[in-house]
């Protein structure tokens, strides 16, 4: 499907183009209005009358109440030439397509003996409309290589004018892009675009992939990708709706205190998504969903500043499914919606206080979109994939020390991607380490019963709405992958299906994807794909796809992999490592963990903020919860200019309080460590590997850890947690409902004059937090 360029886009390109040739242009619009005739566009008689009557009318304009009387002839004749002027290049946008009249001035040029490498050399790429740019640049692939060779430099220059006009302006992501997209590609994004401005991060990390995969991956691997229908959005086109709906005035939300942002924001929300659309892009919208038929749809952000290298804003602005089942006018409603929903998103508080911490406040962050065919198929009333996740390139975590760490990492559900890359509450989506696909971190049944996929996220066809359900509503025998995705409990051990008969209760199935993993090359080929991207990005790299199952050939199980994002991946700066202790006296040791340790070091923390596990459950409203959280971003913010880390119970990020203290990033980015606790009646631990919430940490260099408390190789110093004063009124006004809840410990009050390191070895499997002397000041 094309979208043309607005007639208001194609009358500025021509405007534009014609102001190149400030002699040549009245011969060139002759030579326009002839082709006007010529096709029967208009009559000379009626253009002329039209001239007029627009000469006349811009004399009112300009305060003359007697057009006839008032203004000198030759005046009169000045004005006459340039209403002409412009109703030529008018009508001209309205009714040929660019190229057209791209081919008129290169026809008059041509008989006044310009050729074409001088059309060429003459162009500044830099200062042409884009349509120009592409005429020239594709002028230049059509050429013979002999031709063609002296204009190499400029069809470069010209596709990185291109990339940075229709893509992204960010320099490492132009560095890469320019190797890999040829015209072509660059004309198929063109091709698929809706207004103007470029089309965003999201995006462009996406189609680079594809491009990449498309170039160096072996045929086997190419023959299992996909690439799902895509159409943008111009990022320019959110001012406009913005501006037709008089929403300018929310634009200074990011220089506003987070509380005034917190409250007014569901008042964005509601005035976004009850705004109307120009009504060009309207109909152009309207042709996507018809194009599309009812397949389901989702409106993806695609920020100019998203997947950036050191900026993912992952999970930071919306993306919202459009289930696309009902009536046309229905449907369209339902696409502008989400797409206004989007855009209120970059007003959202969590995203405004994450450009804060990254000093992007005075960036132009607009918002483009990126509207997808949902990847899945019908099952009963339902519709999902197979499966799908979030793949890294490396492995940051290992919870053994044979996984290598180069081979990378997956999280893997059934269903729609999203329980892959939230923290959700009561629910594990299966972790793959792709050196060893089939290396659980707990072998015991229980646990891997208890840690597997307990709900799953589809869209409702019937219902035409996004659902979250427990498994075992949809799940059933006769779901055709079904042997690939789940196997039978059978009282302490998993079975595999050898059929999609079951004998007895199918509540027996669980989701391992055991049969995934051992009997098809999805874990090869999502090793390879990680491999060749992250050499080509020249930095690790992370993804989302989903996946197909199909039969093959002899009946064996062929794996198709669809990518729907990739960006460079954040990861922990190396930090200079100290040898490990050694006869460390226990009453130094303050805590030491074995659960998936990273690598790092943190020579010196000064406190500890502590969310007491015990008086944090005893809060029994999520308001006082949410107090909680408001009050940790407080206290995040007072101690910017120190050394501290966090330690509370559960999943910290956790979207369910009853699992987690539900922060956000905005409420603990100063931190040098967050750390969870587990056991003794709290919630195992999750790891965060591949979720939003993790690439957060990540960009933050914030370390991630977790202490299970009834682990028998744990140490948790109980006095040093529970006993300390509470510095935290100190620093902040603290509601005194919270007081037990919320602590914090200054070091040197457990032990005069000193302070704590924090010590982590992904080799030894291990971290250990412990008391140093501080260094005696220099006289």
């Amino acid at each position: 499907m094309t979208f043309s360029p607005t007639s208001t886009d194609r009358y500025l390109s021509i405007h534009l183009a014609l102001s190149q040739y400030p002699i040549l242009s009245s011969r060139i619009r002759a030579r326009m209005r002839r082709e006007l005739f010529d096709r029967g566009i208009i009559t000379p008689q009626s253009f002329e009358a039209q001239v007029r009557e627009m000469a006349i009318s811009s004399q009112r304009l300009e305060g003359l109440a007697n057009p006839y009387s008032e203004e000198a002839g030759e005046i009169w004749d000045i004005r006459v030439a340039r209403v002409r002027d412009q109703l030529t290049d008018l009508l001209i946008s309205e009714h040929l397509p660019y190229g057209a009249f791209q081919k008129l001035v290169n026809d008059l040029l041509s008989e006044r003996g310009i050729s074409t490498s001088d059309l060429i050399s003459s162009l500044n790429p830099e200062l042409a409309p884009p349509e120009v740019v592409f005429e020239h640049a594709m002028t230049i692939e059509r050429m013979t290589p002999h031709e063609r060779l002296p204009f190499e430099a400029r069809l470069r220059e010209s596709k990185v004018v291109l990339i940075r006009s229709m893509i992204s302006d960010q320099l490492r992501y132009i560095n890469i892009a320019k190797e890999w997209f040829t015209l072509a590609d660059l004309a198929e994004i063109r091709r698929r675009k809706i207004g103007t401005g470029r089309i965003g991060g999201k995006a462009a990390g996406m189609l680079l992939a594809a491009r990449v995969l498309a170039e160096v991956a072996d045929p086997q691997l190419k023959a299992c990708l996909r690439t799902p229908e895509s159409f943008f959005i111009g990022s320019d086109e959110m001012y406009t709706l913005m501006s037709i709906n008089n929403l300018m005035h929310w634009n200074d939300q990011k220089y506003k205190e987070e509380e005034e942002m917190r409250e007014e924001y569901p008042q964005i929300v509601a005035d976004f998504e009850a705004s109307e659309f120009p009504p060009d892009i309207s109909e152009q919208l309207a042709s996507l969903l018809d194009h599309i038929g009812h397949k389901p749809v989702i409106v993806r952000s695609s920020s100019l500043l998203e997947d950036n290298f050191g900026t993912s804003f992952a999970g930071k602005y919306d993306s919202i499914f459009v289930p696309n089942q009902g009536t046309p006018q229905e449907n369209l409603a339902s696409l502008q919606r989400a797409i206004a929903g989007v855009y209120a998103s970059t007003l959202n508080p969590s995203a405004l206080l994450y450009r804060r911490s990254k000093g992007l406040l005075d960036y132009d962050e607009r918002m483009a979109i990126l509207i997808q065919e949902v990847q899945g198929e019908r099952f009963n009333r339902y519709y999902l994939p197979h499966a799908a996740g979030v793949a890294f390139s490396r492995n940051l975590y290992r919870w053994t020390p044979q996984i290598r760490r180069e081979d990378g990492f997956v999280r893997l559900v059934w269903g729609l991607g999203t329980r892959a890359v939230d923290r959700v509450g009561n629910d594990y989506p299966r972790l793959v380490a792709l050196s060893h696909p089939l290396l659980r971190p707990s072998t015991d049944p229980k646990s891997i019963r208890r840690y597997s996929q307990q709900y799953v996220d589809l869209i409702d066809l019937q219902d035409n709405s996004f659902k979250t359900l427990p498994i075992h509503d949809v799940l059933s025998s006769n779901y055709p992958p079904l042997r690939y995705l789940a196997q039978l409990d059978e009282d302490g051990y998993f079975s595999s299906l050898h059929s999609n008969v079951i004998e007895g209760d199918e509540r027996r199935l669980v989701l391992t994807f055991e049969d995934l993993l051992r009997r098809t090359t999805f874990a090869e080929n999502m090793r390879q794909i990680l491999h060749l991207l992250e050499t080509s990005y020249h930095s690790p790299v992370d993804t989302e796809f989903t996946l197909s199952i199909s039969r093959g050939e002899g009946g064996k199980a062929q794996v198709s992999i669809t990518l729907l994002q990739c960006r460079p991946l954040a990861h922990l700066v190396d930090t200079a490592q100290i040898p490990w202790p050694v006869d460390l006296p226990r009453q130094d040791i303050i805590f030491s963990t074995r659960f998936v340790v990273p690598q790092g070091y943190i020579p010196r923390v000064d406190y500890v903020m502590i969310v007491e596990p015990h008086a944090y459950f005893r809060l029994a409203s999520e308001q006082a919860r949410h107090e909680l959280k408001r009050a940790i971003g407080r206290l995040n913010a007072a101690l910017a200019q120190e050394s501290f880390i966090s330690i509370g119970p559960g999943r910290w990020g956790s979207s369910n309080s009853d699992l987690g203290v539900p922060i956000d990033y905005g409420d603990i980015y100063h931190c040098k460590a967050l750390i969870e606790l587990a056991g003794q009646g709290i919630a195992a631990p999750e790891p965060s590997l591949g979720t939003h919430f993790f690439q957060d940490l990540m960009e933050a260099q914030i370390y991630p850890l977790a202490i299970v408390l009834d682990d028998a190789q744990t140490i948790f110093n109980h006095p040093f947690f529970e006993e300390m004063p509470n510095r935290a009124g100190e620093w902040i006004e603290i509601e005194e409902s919270l007081e037990d809840c919320l602590r914090l410990v200054h070091v040197s009050d457990f032990r005069p004059n000193s302070h704590l390191a924090l010590l982590m070895s992904d080799e030894k499997g291990q971290a250990i937090g412990y008391l140093e002397k501080d260094e005696a000041p220099v006289e």
